[in-house]
Order: C-alpha cells, then sequence, then structure tokens
C-alpha cells in the first residue's frame, strides 16, 4: 500500500466518481481505475460499490477512507514540519473554530500575521463538539472551544472570559433599562440562533425554569445575521458578548443584563496533548499570551491543570 494510491482512492472516495478523480489528479480514468485495482488487490478487499455507479465506498472501503485522512494529514504535518526546521519564513497553520469562537481568533491573527507575514493561516469552521475527533485526525493544530475535553488526550489553554448578553436597537422600547429580568422578556419576539448548542439549551433551560414563554420567532444561521437583523429594530437576541463588542462599542446595539441568565463562559484554544506542536503554532500561542498580556481581561493566558 502506497501513499500515492490513498492519494487516488481519497480523490475518487472524495468526487464519488473515476472521472472527476481522473481530472482532478490531472491522469487518465484507466490510469486511476488501475490504481484502484492495484490497491484493493494488496488489502484484498473491494473498496467500491461498482454496481452503485455513484463511488460508494464499501464497507471496508469506508474503514480504509479513515486510516488514509490520517496518513495524508501526517504527511502533509511531516512536510510542514520540514519546511519550517530553520526558521518561520514559510510554513502554514491550520486552526479549527465555530462562528462564535473564530470572533476571537481575529484580533490574535491580526498580530500574527504582523509578525511572520509569510506563515499562511487557515481557520476551518467547524462545530465544537467535533474539534477533538478532528484533532486527532490531525485536520488541523490547534482549536477554539468552550468546554474542557479529555485531559489525558488535549490541552487546554483558557484564553478569554464571556459572558451571555441580551441585545436591543436603540429605538427598541427596552433600550434605555439599566437592568431587566426573564419574567420582562416574555413578551418579546427573540430573534434565535438555528444552530444547536449548549448555550442555547441553558437559555431554554432558564425561561422553562422561570415559567416564562421563550417565544423564538425567528431563527437565522449565523450570528452576523441576527445583529444585523436586531440593529434593524426586528426583536431581541441573547448572543454571546464578544460577538457584539464592536456594535456595543459604536452604539449600533444596546446591551441590556438579565438578572438571570449571568452566564459566563470560557473560550478555551486545545491541541493534543501528545505530540509536538508546529513552529508556526508555538509562535501562535506565543502571540496569544503577548496580547492577553497586552489587553488584559476578558483576555488571559492560562494553561488549565491536568485532570
Amino acid at each position: 500500500m502506497e501513499l500515492n494510491q490513498l492519494e487516488t482512492f481519497l480523490a475518487v472516495a472524495e468526487e464519488r466518481s473515476f472521472s472527476r478523480a481522473a481530472v482532478r489528479l490531472h491522469r487518465t480514468q484507466p490510469a486511476v481505475s488501475q490504481v484502484i485495482r492495484k490497491l484493493e488487490a494488496s488489502v484484498g478487499e473491494t473498496l467500491f460499490d461498482r454496481a452503485a455507479r455513484d463511488g460508494s465506498l464499501t464497507a471496508a472501503g469506508t474503514l480504509l477512507r479513515e486510516y488514509a485522512l490520517r496518513l495524508m494529514a501526517l504527511r502533509r504535518e511531516a512536510t510542514s514540519a520540514l519546511g519550517e526546521l530553520k526558521s518561520l519564513e514559510r510554513g502554514s497553520l491550520h486552526l479549527a473554530a465555530n462562528e462564535y469562537t473564530c470572533t476571537y481568533l481575529l484580533p490574535v491573527i491580526d498580530a500574527f500575521r504582523r509578525e511572520f507575514p509569510h506563515i499562511n493561516v487557515t481557520v476551518q469552521r467547524m462545530l465544537a463538539s467535533h474539534i477533538p475527533d478532528e484533532l486527532n485526525l490531525r485536520s488541523f493544530e490547534l482549536g477554539m472551544i468552550s468546554f474542557r475535553p479529555d485531559p489525558e488526550q488535549f490541552r487546554t489553554i483558557a484564553v478569554y472570559g464571556d459572558s451571555l448578553a441580551l441585545v436591543v436597537s436603540l429605538r427598541h422600547p427596552l433600550a434605555g433599562a439599566s437592568r431587566v429580568s426573564i419574567s420582562d422578556l416574555g413578551g418579546e419576539t427573540f430573534i434565535a440562533h438555528n444552530v444547536a448548542s449548549p448555550l442555547r439549551r441553558k437559555v431554554i433551560e432558564a425561561f422553562q425554569r422561570y415559567r416564562t414563554p421563550l417565544n423564538m420567532a425567528i431563527e437565522l444561521p449565523t450570528i452576523e445575521a441576527i445583529k444585523r437583523f436586531v440593529a434593524m429594530g426586528n426583536g431581541v437576541a441573547l448572543v454571546p458578548r464578544l460577538t457584539v463588542a464592536r456594535e456595543l462599542e459604536t452604539g449600533e446595539l444596546i446591551a441590556i443584563p438579565v438578572t438571570e441568565l449571568e452566564l459566563k463562559r470560557v473560550l478555551r484554544l486545545v491541541h493534543r496533548r501528545h505530540g509536538a506542536l508546529s513552529y508556526a503554532a508555538t509562535a501562535f500561542l506565543q502571540t496569544v499570551r503577548a496580547l492577553a498580556k497586552l489587553n488584559g481581561p476578558p483576555f488571559y493566558y492560562q494553561v488549565e491543570k491536568h485532570g
């Protein structure tokens, strides 16, 4: 089993077509088919269901795909590490975050690129719950999450303390309130994020606990859309304060404390405990530390204890 065979195998699996894989790999379709036949002969299993005509994987193919992805990731890691051996004049850094936590990364990436302009930075959007598993597959080096995964496998660094914010437009009747309670919000129209998350669940449970209706009449797919819609004068929203920091500073939105919803969150950078970080990832963490020292709370840098 050779790496070039696995690369061809993954191309066919991803394209779900031998012909499209051939175009992607700049090879002929017969050549691609021959590589797959040799791979199947070497592993002693049929990897694609030819009868399906859509490049569907067999059970053996599905299993091999998982290992092939790991091997390809290891190859990228090795190539990157060798390229960065002497300096940070070239290289790349791969991170993962969801829409919310990516907001934290922006000023860090800005500072990092100012110091290391030749390092390419890629942030992959991903559900936070998937990040630990993908770290183990070596799809990227660092992830942004708001929970602590298995400390035996992962090292976490707390980097930001955030809270929940009830935001309204300047024209909303609640705009002048210094504080409200959940019971005051039973008649409000909430603009909600339609992505399931622990924060959404906690908000729903809080309204249930205080026997107050939660009217999520409009659900939108991104926090950015929610902010803009509320700023237009439509309803209210509960969002992480970090995501509306600019709008609160400019006065486009107003945040009102809710007595029963003092929900705090800690954002963390996470990486695999076993295995060395690249020079780029190490430099990125140094940038995070420097930014925390420069700005102070809610930015900070605290390596969380094992166990």
